[in-house]
């Protein structure tokens, strides 16, 4: 079973959306994110991953590219890793969404697993989604397990091996092309590290 994970959230992708929402969209990596990639290189060889699995959207699997380019890692392509899907909020402002539907809004905030973002994903289907992976992840028999996702899904990911409830995934600021370090034990997890992005951070 893997005893550490290493939590990736890709790079900043193209377009000014930061601030929006963005799930389903599937975007490449800006020139800045390209930059930001490389620049975290260092800190992935020194941790020495002996897999990788990857959201199958394009910013995620740009990022990892450029990460694995002189590491020759399995890597799996996992659909399990996608951002969740904002429906109808996609690269909508929270400002925006909370002026065309705030009870909407409300039930977000209140975490209700029925709920389901307008057009698009539910939060129960999201969770169902992490649980999944994160059974995967912690079952692969190598050591040190390199996962290349989205903001979502490694902050209710942490929550989820820390045995915290998923609402309180506000807690972890996750920045892009960063990296969060997660020690296994018997399936649940310490966080050791958040927001890596250097050797020096170890």
């Amino acid at each position: 079973m893997a005893r550490t994970l290493l939590l990736v959230r890709h790079a900043c992708a193209a377009g000014d959306r930061r601030g929006r929402f963005v799930g389903r969209t599937d975007l490449p990596l800006s020139p800045e994110g390209l930059e930001q990639t490389h620049k975290l290189v260092p800190l992935i060889r020194a941790l020495d991953p002996e897999v990788c699995y990857c959201s199958p959207l394009a910013r995620a699997r740009q990022t990892a590219d450029i990460l694995l380019r002189h590491l020759p890692l399995p890597v799996h392509i996992d659909d399990d890793l996608r951002e969740i899907d904002f429906g109808q909020w996609e690269c909508k402002t929270f400002e925006e969404v909370a002026v065309e539907d705030a009870r909407a809004v409300e039930q977000w905030a209140n975490f209700d697993h029925r709920f389901a973002f307008p057009g698009g994903e539910s939060l129960g289907g999201f969770l169902a989604r992490v649980r999944r992976i994160a059974k995967r992840l912690s079952d692969d028999p190598t050591s040190t397990v390199l996962v290349v996702t989205h903001g979502g899904m490694i902050r209710t990911m942490i929550c989820h091996f820390l045995a915290l409830r998923p609402r309180q995934y506000v807690l972890f600021d996750v920045a892009h092309a960063a990296c969060a370090v997660i020690d296994l034990f018997d399936g649940r997890g310490v966080l050791k590290g958040l927001n890596l992005v250097s050797a020096e951070d170890r």
